[in-house]
C-alpha cells in the first residue's frame, strides 16, 4: 500500500502479543494483495484490466468493498470517488507530475465516475466503459485493511492495541484506558496542535502537505476533486473519527475535497462521523469541528489573537 505499518499490542503475555502482532501484519498483507493497483498481479488489477464493456465479477470480499466505495461516492456527491484512475494518469501523480491539456483533462474526466466505470452498489460487479478508466483503491484501501484488523482484534485476547497504517489509526481500548493521539499542524507536520483521547474508533487525516508533485515550481497535492478533475487546493487538513475505519478513510478524503465550510456542514448531518478542520491562514491556524468531536478532543488547537476558531469555539454552533 506504499505505507508504513506500526503495531502496538498490549496482552497478558509477550507470546500472546507477538502472535497477535504477526496476525495483524499478515492480515494487512492479505488485503494489500487484493487491493493493490501498483503491480501487474492482484485481484483489483484484474478488474482494472478487464476488457471495455465486459462485466467483471470480483471475489466476494473485493466485490463488497467496491460496492461500499460506490455507496460512499453517491453519499458524498462524488466528492469521494475511487474511479479517479484516469485523472491520476492525466496529472501523472505516480510520476514526476504534469499539467494536462484541457483536451486530456476532459478525456480523463469522461473516464471517471459512472461514465468511465459502473459499479453495482449491491453486487460490486464492475464494467469499464473507457479504455483509460481504472479504480484507485488508495482512497479506501487502508481503511478496509484496518477494519479487517479491527475485526480480528475483537476476537483475540488483547487488552489494548493501536494500529497505525500510513497515518490512519485503529484504537482498540475502552473509555477508562483510551489512546492519546496528537493531530499535527497541516504544514509543519512535526508540530502537534491538538490531542485526542480515543477508543474503539479509527482516526484518519487528509491533507496535501506530505504527498504532492511539483510542476513548474508549483506544488500540487495528490488529492483530486473527481467533480472537476483538478487537484484540491492546499487549504489545511481534516481529521475524521468514526467507528468504521473504511468510512473514516473515504470520508476524510471527501471532506477535504468539499472544503472546511461545506465539509463541516455535511459532517454535522451524519451522526457518528466526527471531524476536525484545520485551516491555514497567514501567520495563523483556524480550527472548526463538529459537535461530536468534542467527545474526543481533549486539548483543542490553541486560541490566541492570531489563532482563533472560526467563528466560535465549537463549529457545530454555527448550524
Amino acid at each position: 500500500m506504499g505505507s508504513r505499518l506500526g503495531v502496538l499490542v498490549e496482552a497478558s503475555s509477550l507470546p500472546d502479543a507477538a502472535r497477535v502482532t504477526e496476525d495483524v501484519i499478515l492480515e494487512v498483507e492479505r488485503l494489500a494483495r487484493i487491493l493493490s493497483t501498483w503491480g501487474l498481479e492482484g485481484e483489483m488489477q484484474r478488474v482494472n484490466a478487464a476488457p471495455v464493456g465486459q462485466a467483471s465479477a470480483p471475489g466476494a470480499e473485493l466485490a463488497a468493498l467496491l460496492a461500499e466505495a460506490e455507496r460512499y461516492s453517491r453519499a458524498t456527491g462524488e466528492a469521494f470517488d475511487a474511479r479517479v484512475g484516469a485523472l491520476v494518469d492525466a496529472w501523472d501523480l505516480r510520476g514526476a507530475g504534469v499539467v494536462p491539456t484541457e483536451i486530456a483533462l476532459t478525456r480523463a474526466l469522461h473516464a471517471t465516475s459512472t461514465s468511465g466505470i459502473s459499479v453495482d452498489r449491491l453486487t460490486g460487479v464492475t464494467t469499464r466503459h473507457a479504455k483509460d478508466a481504472w479504480i484507485d483503491t488508495g482512497g479506501f484501501g487502508k481503511g478496509a485493511a484496518l477494519r479487517s484488523v479491527a475485526r480480528l482484534l475483537e476476537v483475540r485476547e488483547v487488552d489494548r492495541a493501536l494500529i497505525d497504517l500510513g497515518g490512519q489509526l485503529w484504537a482498540k481500548a475502552d473509555a477508562l484506558h483510551p489512546w492519546s493521539v496528537h493531530i499535527a499542524h497541516p504544514v509543519w507536520r512535526q508540530r502537534p496542535v491538538a490531542r485526542l483521547e480515543v477508543y474503539g474508533v479509527s482516526v484518519a487525516t487528509s491533507g496535501t502537505s506530505e504527498r504532492f508533485v511539483e510542476i513548474d515550481g508549483i506544488r500540487r497535492g495528490h488529492i483530486l476533486d473527481p467533480r472537476t478533475g483538478r487537484p484540491v487546493p492546499a487549504w489545511g487538513s481534516v481529521t475524521v473519527v468514526t467507528a468504521d475505519p473504511m468510512e473514516a478513510d473515504a470520508f476524510a478524503t471527501a471532506l477535504y475535497v468539499m472544503g472546511p465550510i461545506a465539509g463541516l456542514a455535511w459532517a454535522e448531518l451524519h451522526p457518528g462521523l466526527d471531524a476536525l478542520f484545520l485551516v491555514t491562514q497567514p501567520r495563523a491556524l483556524a480550527a472548526t469541528w463538529t459537535r461530536g468531536m468534542q467527545r474526543w478532543l481533549v486539548d483543542p488547537p490553541s486560541t490566541t489573537a492570531a489563532e482563533t476558531h472560526l467563528p466560535t469555539t465549537q463549529a457545530g454552533d454555527q448550524l
